[in-house]
């Protein structure tokens, strides 16, 4: 039993240190906050030039990243890819510190960028293939809490670095991810490679069992690399070809209601839907650090109740959480209530979502596809997320400019797209806890 659970521990430890690339993703995602107003100043740039190169420019290489990510999981390997995303991390974090220009800093920006991208692959898979059917869901779901928790830091850090070096404290709020890069790239070095790689991949079933054996305690390991190489499909059968049809959809659906439920909305924009509704600014920055606070408490308890309950359940709540806060938040904003009573339904909007798809899809898109095209399967689908989560984020200044200072409607319209959202789980999505890659039957 000691040797179980110390293997259990060293499946959690290589799990946490590919997670930590999600802690990377979440600080990288939200630190140009800090440096929005200070930057623009600095370089006097035109808002429509701002917007493009300055703010957006990370979001397309992480667009970039994700689409193209699969091909140096599937050829270099899935160990190989994190050390390449973690090396990103870090030339963007200091280039981006010591931009000369705007130029300089959109070129940095978007290697960092492709890093958030491609690490929405890699983690994901790797965390999938080594982990065994009881703790997938959990182990997977670390990356999600590791972006959550990277969100909240860097608004912490931006807090506290500000004024920290007069008019270039945007520069140490950049360059501090530095740190966390190094310390990502040191424990990265230290894991194996995935087993599942080396066998379909390599044909390494000498290193393979090795790893296995760690994994499995000696136990069953000619059965489980059998087992591996039964469940493979053709390599070179196309991902877009029929035998994929299901898994394809379910991956588009999720990453599309992922988005259509308005949480980039709410996450990159709320200090500004808090201002219109009332609140002081600083009143609507302390409210920003209370909604990345309940963001990852509700992300650990999504995490402790995903394989004990399943991806459905997760879902289920999750989705009923989102239909009553999205459309208190509208009604809210139409009859000009209280902007108490809106914080604390945007607060519930964002515990629906960290309990549900923020929890689940991760772990869902990594364990769905077979092993053949799993990289490209999860490549597929954090593509799909990506290219809403730019969009929505390039058109939310226009439609807050439409709807004046009464952004309600847009939140009727996300909270009508979680009831479709609600039918998809019911009739469409099934349940994959407790059941191990090569034997998804989807």
């Amino acid at each position: 039993k000691n040797i179980v659970s110390m293997n259990n521990k060293k499946i959690f430890f290589w799990s946490i240190s590919v997670a930590l690339s999600g802690f990377l993703f979440g600080f990288d995602t939200v630190v140009i906050s800090g440096a929005n107003l200070p930057i623009r100043e600095l370089w006097n740039t035109s808002p429509l030039f701002h917007g493009v190169f300055i703010m957006s420019m990370a979001l397309w290489g992480t667009v970039i990243g994700a689409l193209l990510g699969s091909y140096p999981c599937d050829k270099l390997g899935r160990k190989k890819t994190l050390v390449v995303i973690g090396l990103l991390f870090l030339v963007s974090a200091v280039g981006s510190a010591l931009a000369w220009d705007p130029y300089s800093f959109s070129f940095f920006r978007f290697i960092g960028g492709l890093g958030v991208g491609a690490s929405s692959v890699a983690s994901p898979t790797y965390i999938s293939e080594i982990s065994n059917k009881e703790n997938r869901g959990r182990l997977v779901a670390l990356y999600q809490f590791n972006i959550v928790l990277g969100i909240l830091i860097a608004y912490f850090s931006n807090y506290l670095l500000q004024g920290f070096g007069g008019d270039i404290d945007w520069r140490f709020m950049l360059g501090i991810e530095a740190i966390p890069s190094i310390f990502f790239l040191l424990s990265i070095i230290k894991i194996p490679e995935s087993p599942r790689w080396l066998i379909l991949f390599a044909n390494k079933d000498k290193k393979a069992k090795e790893i296995l054996n760690i994994m499995y305690d000696g136990k069953g390991v000619d059965n489980k690399v059998l087992e591996i190489r039964k469940g493979f499909n053709d390599n070179n059968q196309s991902l877009f070809s029929k035998p994929f049809f299901t898994q394809l959809k379910l991956a588009f659906l999720i990453s599309f209601f992922n988005q259509l439920s308005g949480i980039n909305f709410v996450l990159y924009y709320a200090p500004q839907i808090l201002e219109s509704a009332g609140f002081g600014t600083s009143d609507s920055l302390m409210s920003s650090i209370s909604i990345g606070f309940i963001n990852l408490l509700f992300t650990l308890l999504g995490v402790r109740l995903i394989d004990s309950f399943g991806r459905k359940f997760l879902m289920y709540v999750g989705s009923f959480g989102y239909i009553i806060s999205l459309i208190s938040i509208g009604s809210c904003f139409l009859l000009e209530l209280n902007s108490n009573i809106l914080l604390t339904f945007i607060l519930l909007f964002v515990a629906s979502h960290a309990i549900g798809q923020g929890a689940v899809i991760w772990v869902f898109i990594s364990e769905i596809f077979p092993n053949s095209v799993r990289a490209k399967g999860q490549s597929f689908g954090s593509g799909i997320h990506w290219v809403f989560a730019a969009i929505i984020t390039a058109i939310t200044p226009y439609v807050i400019d439409l709807l004046g200072n009464n952004p309600g409607l847009i939140f009727f319209f996300f909270g009508l797209m979680m009831i479709f959202q609600l039918i998809f789980v019911y009739r469409t999505m099934p349940e994959t806890r407790k059941t191990s890659l090569e034997k998804m039957k989807l």
